[in-house]
């Protein structure tokens, strides 16, 4: 027990030091991660997708079901106490009210009887507890047999291994050989549940390796923050520039007249449905029609504003002209 408790303290301190200030993109061990794919990838094809195979041939649907319910109930205990680290308390009971009813109800879990009643998951990692409180995910990992991680996601799966995982207790009372078997039934029913994502991802992917990486980095970037998704990952870094109508539009300076401020052809704030070709003498006739629907009318009894009314429609015309002026500017050829 008490070279336990030393490993993780170990594990949390090189967590709190190493990954405190990395970022979710940082993959300094791309070359040593890319070796341990290719051998989980090698390994795979030889020992664990024929035995998922084999293990779904042989099994009917409802053992197979059964047994993946099993090992999901077993995972409650550690959602149950992650969501109490996370305050999350509402959670928490949600939890173990259904670890209750399908360990009792559901024969040991083998029934997801929570799931036919709409009881939400909750499902919570220590990886997640430790990204809920801020500490950052470190360098991307690609663990043997296990897949994709990081140094954050790698020390709380060593936590839950230890503390909240019931399988580890039969290694601990001393059966090994109970614990060895019950372990490797859940790498095989965790196989078989993803038996056709891996062809799924050679076949859509140029660089396998890649696209795991950034799906495995996103969802857990979404998972601790409880399905949403974080702003740096919608923002784009494809390298195209963004569309006209994206961008937004140069303020004016001081001194700038507004009659003689130009925008992009089909963008002209008083001549909006002008076609982008047109003669000058089209232009022309455009804006003297403008200019003759220029409002003019001038209200009884108010003979004040005439003046005012006359001084309108001449400045209408002004920027009317300084607009087929700039329009004519960029239609000619230079």
């Amino acid at each position: 027990m008490q070279s336990t408790l030393i490993k993780l303290l170990i594990s949390l301190t090189m967590v709190l030091t190493i990954s405190g200030c990395a970022t979710t993109s940082n993959d300094p061990l791309e070359g040593v991660n890319r070796g341990v794919y290719k051998f989980n990838d090698v390994t795979d094809k030889v020992l664990l997708k024929p035995a998922a195979l084999a293990y779904k041939a042989v099994a009917p649907t409802p053992i197979r079901k059964g047994f993946n319910n099993f090992f999901s109930n077993l995972g409650t205990i550690t959602s149950v106490f992650n969501n109490l680290l996370q305050l999350k308390f509402a959670n928490a009971f949600s939890e173990a009210g259904r670890f209750v009813i399908n360990t009792t109800f559901g024969l040991a879990g083998f029934i997801d009887l929570a799931e036919m009643d709409k009881i939400t998951k909750h499902k919570e990692d220590f990886g997640q507890t430790l990204g809920f409180w801020g500490v950052g995910t470190g360098a991307y990992l690609v663990l043997p047999i296990l897949g994709p991680s990081t140094i954050r996601d790698f020390s709380g799966l060593f936590f839950d291994t230890v503390t909240t995982d019931p399988i580890t207790y039969a290694h601990n009372i001393g059966e090994v050989r109970l614990h060895n078997q019950i372990r490797a039934a859940q790498v095989l029913d965790k196989r078989t549940e993803l038996l056709y994502a891996k062809d799924l991802i050679d076949d859509s992917s140029l660089d396998p390796y890649a696209y795991t990486r950034d799906a495995y980095l996103q969802r857990r970037a979404s998972l601790v923050q409880d399905g949403l998704v974080p702003l740096d990952l919608l923002k784009s870094d494809d390298g195209f520039e963004a569309a006209d109508e994206d961008k937004p539009a140069a303020p004016l300076t001081p001194d700038a007249d507004p009659a003689t401020t130009t925008a992009p052809l089909d963008k002209q704030s008083n001549n909006e449905n002008i076609p982008a070709e047109l003669t000058t003498d089209e232009l022309e006739t455009i804006v003297s029609t403008q200019a003759e629907l220029a409002p003019t009318e001038v209200a009884p009894n108010q003979t004040e504003n005439v003046t005012a009314q006359q001084d309108q429609t001449r400045q209408l015309n002004n920027v009317a002209a300084a607009d087929v002026n700039a329009v004519i500017e960029n239609v000619q050829p230079k």
